[in-house]
């Protein structure tokens, strides 16, 4: 455990490093001028020398490296820096906009969990059944179905049609359900057909034929063994689906007007704010990185084989 703890821990380190830079690199190629949204030309008088004055005292002049240099020690200190339109501290903005944004992601996983896990079981219980093909053909359609089109429907719908729930803003928790039903919608077609194959396959294991020739029920046998079986695959998936799921509340935040730190960093976007786009990316980084630590971690307690494997190279070594 020493050893993994280890590990994760240089990881981090050149995550961070790497994660930082490339932040850094992207905010400052994209086009636009910061200093010239600071300064709102469109609608004030600015002269020239204002523009060069402010873009001094900014370090923008200075070579992008010692830019970098700057920026990074002042990271270290956790210190992200003030935003340059609402001026706002970029770690506040961000923690005050978490919130809603783990909102839609957790109802959106437990949509993908009501949905993924009845219909993937069944699937694979009744392979070839109606109910196998009901679950096919709604992975289909929920795997072709922009994420985006299905949110204006519901909000068409159910907001503006039926008037049961809110057309935006985040006000109680009717604000958060067509969001988090339009995200979880976004991804359950994956958990659905991932989870059927893993199912089948782990019913088709000779331990699962013994366990029926002892007699053991098949609700025990498909909870206690061949579900459990089944998880690994899932929960790498998982793992490796957060950035898609992490980059569709940004698009879902934007279509409800929820204000969350994705709807937060497309404004930051439209105005250059350098800033609030480094934090975000790496706050979201961070949180990826921290989720798959987790889905590694679990693929271990849930996997005895691994267990097996690494007290193997302990042993050899």
């Amino acid at each position: 455990m020493i050893q993994i703890l280890s590990k994760r821990l240089i990881e981090v380190m050149v995550f961070l490093l790497i994660i930082t830079f490339v932040s850094f690199l992207f905010a400052r190629l994209a086009p636009g001028d910061p200093v010239l949204s600071m300064l709102q030309v469109d609608d004030l008088s600015v002269t020239t020398e204002q523009i060069e004055e402010l873009r001094e005292d900014m370090g923008f002049n200075d070579p992008l490296l010692v830019q970098y240099g700057n920026w990074f020690l002042d990271f270290v200190r956790m210190d992200f820096g003030n935003s340059y339109i609402t001026r706002q501290p970029v770690m506040e903005m961000i923690f005050s906009g978490l919130p809603a944004t783990l909102e839609l992601t957790a109802g959106a996983l437990l949509v993908v969990i009501l949905i993924a896990v009845p219909f993937g079981s069944l699937a694979a219980l009744y392979r070839g059944k109606w109910i196998d093909q009901l679950s096919r053909g709604i992975s289909l359609v929920g795997a072709a179905v922009p994420s985006f089109w299905l949110g204006l429907i519901l909000i068409d719908l159910f907001a503006v049609r039926f008037g049961i729930f809110p057309t935006m803003g985040r006000d109680g928790i009717g604000s958060a359900i067509l969001p988090s039903i339009t995200l979880g919608l976004a991804i359950t077609s994956v958990y659905v057909r991932l989870l059927r194959s893993s199912l089948i396959d782990s019913l088709s294991h000779e331990y699962i034929r013994a366990a029926r020739a002892r007699g053991i029920s098949e609700m025990r046998i498909f909870f206690a063994h061949a579900f459990r079986a089944s998880l690994p695959p899932v929960i790498t998936v998982f793992g490796v689906s957060l950035g898609s799921l992490i980059g569709g509340v940004v698009v879902i935040e934007v279509i409800f007007a929820y204000p969350g730190i994705g709807k937060m960093v497309v404004d930051a976007i439209r105005g250059r704010d350098y800033p609030v786009i480094q934090g975000y990316i790496l706050i979201m980084a961070l949180f990826v990185f921290v989720i798959n630590s987790l889905a590694d971690l679990s693929l271990r307690y849930l996997n005895p084989e691994l267990r097996l494997k690494e007290k193997r190279e302990e042993g050899w070594k």
